[in-house]
């Protein structure tokens, strides 16, 4: 395995990199201004927006890009460091359209949309000009287990009729959203990993009903996690997103990718962190002595760096993997990242908090966001808990197809 980055990353980074630093960090205040003054998005969006197409720094996420269409085509390995230098600043993303829900959605559109659900959906996802939600977490089961999904989709004619409740619904109150890609079930009869459908509902169809956009760990999003009612939604039979039945299949394809660039994004959020710690702990006194003098300091910037920087390999690992050999043959490694790297994050941003003291809490410094994005990635694409499962479940059927391998190595009395 090659993690080096390529010529083309390494210009792509430094690219990037200048873009932050000129037009991304000095709009920080002016972007916490305008969400506090309740203004999304914010004005200057569409301008960075613009910018960042016109230099080529765009749609940098989805390797299969056709020609003709706008974007780059990166490899997964490739968009990694791209993606972590975005993760310095949580908005960053979307200047580039690479802003996740709308990145996994667009990947579903490409894999398996009709020609015709590509002209109205994903044109315009590739081109920026609208957003997009995905709707499968439902409050009233384990949303981990995607065959618990209880959401009623049945056909009547040549139409679907729609009925449920979702919620954590991520970037449904945003105003430019116009795509839900709704997963329901279609079948309740059939094998539990088929019963379950995608079908593509436009946002303001008749019958959806925003309930609300909760606080998560008191902070609200501007862009939504939102409760959402479905009350005899219809949409055209046409809108079914690959084969009737195929939902959860299509919905594990989402994943793979889409974790990387979850975990290299919270890794830039945590390389932002230690930065902050370190050049915190070299200005600040207590009890006379710097605080990185102080022997529990060190040993945290210590210990950030080492996480961060594992955290990082098993990420690239996981990305050369889905690269060269496929998602499913990554199945492992994606659980691996998706487990160790929101926990790594938020330690990282803890201690940085602790070493700011109070200020750490509050809007002063990036780090009381950071922790609560990290404390959700937690939940996100999976608990801890399932991954945890899946690891031990593929080292364990491992362990039982090599069984009598370790015997060698015990050396009980001969009787």
């Amino acid at each position: 395995m090659d993690f080096a980055y390529s010529e083309r990353v390494v210009e792509f980074s430094q690219q990037l990199e200048s873009f932050m630093a000129e037009h991304i960090e000095p709009r920080i205040r002016q972007y916490n201004e305008a969400i506090e003054q309740g203004t999304f998005p914010v004005p200057f969006m569409a301008e960075l927006k613009e910018l960042a197409k016109s230099q080529g720094l765009w749609n940098l996420f989805l390797p299969s890009l056709k020609p003709g269409e706008p974007g780059i085509g990166l490899t997964n390995l490739e968009y990694a460091p791209l993606a972590e230098i975005m993760g310095r600043v949580h908005w960053a993303s979307e200047v580039f359209n690479c802003n996740a829900p709308d990145t996994g959605n667009m990947e579903l559109l490409h894999m398996f949309a009709t020609p015709e659900q590509k002209q109205q959906w994903l044109e315009p996802l590739l081109n920026g000009e609208i957003r997009s939600a995905f709707c499968m977490t439902e409050p009233d089961v384990s949303s981990s287990d995607a065959t618990n999904i209880t959401m009623n989709i049945q056909r009547s004619g040549d139409e679907y009729v729609i009925n449920g409740r979702k919620w954590f619904i991520t970037n449904s109150a945003h105003p430019n959203c116009q795509l839900f890609i709704v997963m329901g079930k279609t079948d309740p009869d059939a094998a539990s990993h088929q019963q379950q459908s995608m079908v593509l509902v436009p946002r303001h169809q008749p019958g959806i009903e925003i309930v609300r956009n909760p606080p998560v760990l008191g902070h609200h999003s501007p862009e939504g996690h939102c409760e959402i009612v479905f009350r005899d939604v219809r949409v055209p039979v046409a809108n079914c997103l690959g084969e009737e039945g195929s939902g959860f299949a299509l919905a594990q394809a989402r994943l793979g990718p889409g974790r990387i660039h979850h975990c290299m994004r919270s890794i830039g959020a945590a390389e932002l962190a230690l930065q902050l710690m370190s050049a915190r702990a070299q200005e600040r006194k207590a009890f006379g002595k710097y605080l990185h003098q102080h022997g529990t300091v060190a040993e945290w910037i210590a210990k950030s760096r080492m996480e961060i920087d594992q955290a990082r390999l098993l990420v690239l690992k996981a990305a050369w993997m889905i690269d060269h050999q496929g998602a499913k043959a990554a199945r492992k490694e994606i659980s691996m990242i998706k487990a160790v790297v929101p926990a790594m994050h938020t330690r990282v941003v803890d201690r940085a908090i602790q070493v700011f003291g109070a200020m750490g809490l509050t809007p002063d410094t990036p780090l009381a966001e950071s922790y609560i994005q990290g404390r959700c990635l937690r939940f996100a694409d999976g608990p801890d808990e399932v991954h945890l499962q899946t690891i031990a479940k593929l080292e364990l059927k491992q362990s039982a197809e090599n069984s009598g391998e370790t015997l060698p190595y015990l050396t009980p009395p001969l009787r």
